[in-house]
């Protein structure tokens, strides 16, 4: 392996969306894919999930091509199929049906197993109002913590 440790994450979710519910799924991905993702080559940061004939598919997840492969490399943004139980993925469909309504990925990681999971979550986009004050609290804290060193 080239790396034990993954760190791709959206660093931007939680900022720009309500996180209700948290899920682990497993990820097809092909060889060259698993390659690139293993060497971090790999962003999550504008995907979505979407539900398409009973299975959960994740769009705009963008995986570089991988710098050793030749013409069999695969499609950087295309998209990929997740792992789910039947009880999830009728889950997923029935939050996805209310308007406003998203499935986001947060990270993706490594398994125990050396496998590559996706961590996804049932997400409400925020209003501007929102972001206002989670930024005004965030800069409360650091005045606080500033304080406390002092």
């Amino acid at each position: 392996m080239a790396s034990t440790q993954l760190n791709i994450k959206n660093k931007r979710a939680r900022f720009e969306f309500h996180i209700e519910d948290v899920f682990q799924a497993g990820i097809v991905l092909s060889g060259t894919e698993i390659k690139s993702i293993r060497n971090n080559k790999a962003s999550i940061l504008e995907s979505y999930c979407v539900v398409q004939e009973g299975e959960v598919w994740i769009r705009n997840m963008f995986v570089n091509a991988y710098e050793n492969g030749s013409h069999y490399n695969h499609l950087p943004r295309s998209d990929r199929k997740l792992l789910l139980n039947r009880k999830e993925i009728l889950r997923i469909a029935k939050f996805l049906k209310i308007k406003g309504n998203t499935v986001i990925p947060l990270k993706l990681y490594l398994s125990e197993k050396g496998w590559v999971k996706i961590e996804i979550a049932f997400a409400v986009g925020k209003k501007l109002h929102d972001k206002r004050h989670d930024l005004k609290l965030k800069d409360d804290q650091r005045e606080m913590d500033r304080a406390m060193k002092r």
